[in-house]
Order: C-alpha cells, then sequence, then structure tokens
C-alpha cells in the first residue's frame, strides 16, 4: 500500500479519535460544572434561608462572600456570579445535567420567568446545537412569542427555520470560548488578542512610562475582564497606586472619544468599587485615552470621586493629561515610522 495513503488513514483515525475525546472531556467538565454552581448556590440559599441574614444584610453578604472568594479561589465569583448560582438553585432545585447545556446556557435561561418558556429554549438550544450567543439572540428576537402567534404548521417551521439561520456550532475546539470553565478548574484564562500592533505598543509603553514618571504605581494587569449579567468587559491597564490607595483604570480608543466610551468607564469604575475595593481602598480613578492623530484627547472619568479629596496627592502623584497626550502622539509617531 502507498505510503502517503497508509499515513492519510493513521491520521485521519487520529484525529476522528481526538475530537471524540474531546467532545467527551468537554461535556464531561460542562457537567461538573453545571453541577458545582448548582451546589454553591443550594449552600447560599440555604444560609438565606436559615434566617440568619436579614433582608437589609443581604447586600452586603453578596459584596464581602465575592471579596472573599475570588482572594482564595481566583475568578469566577463575582457578585453577579453569586446571584446567578443563588438563582439557578431556586429556579431548577432539580437538575439533570448531561452536559448539553453549559453555565452560561443557564445564565441566559434563569432570566426567563415563564416556566413554558424558558423549557422551549432549552430544548430549542440542545436540538439545535445553540451557542450561548445565539441562545441570548433567539431571546432577544421573541422566538417563542413569535411562534405562539403563528397561524398554521406551515409558519411554525418557518419561523424556526429562521431561527436556525446564522446558528453558531459549538466545536471541540470552541472550549477555550468558554471562560467559565477555565475559572472552573483554576486554569488561568487567555485573554483576547489585541488587533492592533499600535493598541499593542501603546499598553506596553503606557506601562514603562506610567511605572516610571508616576509614583506609587503597581501594575495590576491588562486587558483584565469585568464579567456583569453574564457579558464580558476588558479594562486595557489596570493600576493601583500605593500613595493614592486606589485603582487606576485606563481605556484606550483608537477612535475620537464618544459619550458611549464615558458611560463604560463610569460602569467599570462602580464595578471596581463594589466588587474589588478592599477596606481602606479609596474610590477608584478612570482614564480614557483617545488615540486618533491630530485629534489625540485624554479625559479622565471621575466617576464620582470627591475631587477635594484627590484634588491635591491626583496632581503631586499623577501624570498630568498632557504628558498621557504627549506619550500617546509619541507611541503613534513611532508605529507611523516603523511602518514606512
Amino acid at each position: 500500500m502507498n505510503a502517503d495513503l497508509i499515513l492519510d488513514r493513521l491520521a485521519n483515525n487520529i484525529i476522528d479519535y481526538t475530537i471524540q475525546t474531546r467532545e467527551r472531556v468537554y461535556n464531561n467538565v460542562r457537567e461538573e460544572m453545571v453541577n458545582y454552581y448548582w451546589n454553591v448556590g443550594k449552600m447560599i440559599v440555604e444560609e438565606e434561608q436559615g434566617g440568619d441574614i436579614t433582608p437589609e444584610y443581604g447586600r452586603k453578604l453578596y459584596i464581602e462572600l465575592s471579596k472573599r472568594l475570588t482572594k482564595k479561589m481566583g475568578k469566577g465569583y463575582s457578585r453577579s456570579n453569586l446571584f446567578n448560582m443563588r438563582n439557578f438553585y431556586i429556579t431548577y432545585p432539580i437538575v439533570q445535567t448531561s452536559g448539553r447545556l453549559s453555565w452560561s446556557h443557564y445564565c441566559e435561561l434563569i432570566g426567563i420567568k415563564d416556566e413554558n418558556e424558558r423549557k422551549f429554549y432549552e430544548k430549542e438550544t440542545v436540538n439545535s446545537k445553540w451557542s450561548t450567543r445565539e441562545l441570548g439572540r433567539q431571546i432577544e428576537s421573541g422566538l417563542y412569542q413569535r411562534l405562539l402567534l403563528s397561524d398554521g404548521k406551515a409558519n411554525k417551521e418557518k419561523v424556526l427555520q429562521l431561527a436556525k439561520e446564522g446558528q453558531i456550532i459549538e466545536k471541540p475546539k470552541d472550549i477555550i470560548k468558554e471562560p467559565y470553565v477555565f475559572e472552573f478548574l483554576g486554569i488561568k484564562e487567555e485573554k483576547p488578542l489585541l488587533e492592533k500592533d499600535l493598541e499593542y505598543k501603546l499598553i506596553r509603553q503606557l506601562e514603562d512610562f506610567l511605572l516610571e514618571l508616576g509614583k506609587g504605581f503597581m501594575f495590576v494587569g491588562s486587558q483584565q475582564r469585568i464579567t456583569i449579567d453574564n457579558i464580558h468587559y476588558y479594562v486595557d491597564m489596570v493600576f493601583y497606586n500605593k500613595i493614592l490607595k486606589c485603582y487606576v483604570l485606563i481605556d484606550l480608543k483608537m477612535g475620537k472619544l464618544k459619550p458611549e466610551n464615558m458611560g463604560q468607564m463610569n460602569m467599570y469604575l462602580n464595578y471596581y468599587e463594589t466588587e474589588i475595593n478592599d477596606v481602606g481602598d479609596n474610590k477608584p480613578i478612570g482614564i480614557i485615552l483617545c488615540a486618533k492623530k491630530d485629534n489625540v484627547v485624554a479625559e479622565y472619568s471621575l466617576g464620582g470621586i470627591n475631587n477635594n479629596l484627590f484634588a491635591s496627592n491626583y496632581t503631586y502623584y499623577m501624570p498630568n493629561k498632557d504628558e498621557l497626550i504627549a506619550q500617546v502622539e509619541k507611541v503613534i509617531n513611532e508605529n507611523e515610522e516603523d511602518e514606512k
């Protein structure tokens, strides 16, 4: 037999076996992860129902519990996710998992109050192999309600067919797109790749610049993830200033400053103040840098920070706006020289 044919057959057999094994592993991990979060939710609900937790203390409980778990266990225990675990147990007091639905799927499903509607989306997700993104899209588009309003079988079949368009089928290689898997296993999450060389250079250059020029800066990390309502956001750079005793969040925008950029930064600041700050930390500072040539704008979004408290310290220990703008312009100019 031809050696190439033998190699092709052997390679194809190994590839098929690898894909099957990955699917089994992926399903097992998803099933264990769902069971884990269900049991954590059960623990929370049982404590609440024990009567020791008053409604007034409830909000503080989740904030403090989130901080303690995050400190010991890492990501995956935000207040939002703890609420999801609690609501998951309440919504599914008896859960039978088979690896067909992920934790992210359930986070979408528990938001549906009507039991019949929720069961419909469960079945369609399994039958059509919807990704979490596709499930969310179908819920937002009101597929269930449209089916109820459809007259006749033909119309229902047409709606179901339309529902499958644009479907994103989960493959074994898509495992890395399920960040909760990494959190559950304690594996460090892969950060999103930066698409533009310029953005990468800006982050690296600003990191060195702030560490050298600003007093008391400690680099926390780039592309720091924030998860709110099952949606992931990423802060480009996060520092901690030990003199100001606060986090400093920097977001880089490649175009002009937009109003929604300020709103997003304000959301980041509120999240860090509520979820990340420890006792003794001051309110975080937000900086938005818009790096568009000939129109480089730096705007500080202070998100309710008490200016009287920070006015003098901010001046002495933070690079001023002009210095930051000059640094961004420098990186842009160097990048253009490199491309010539």
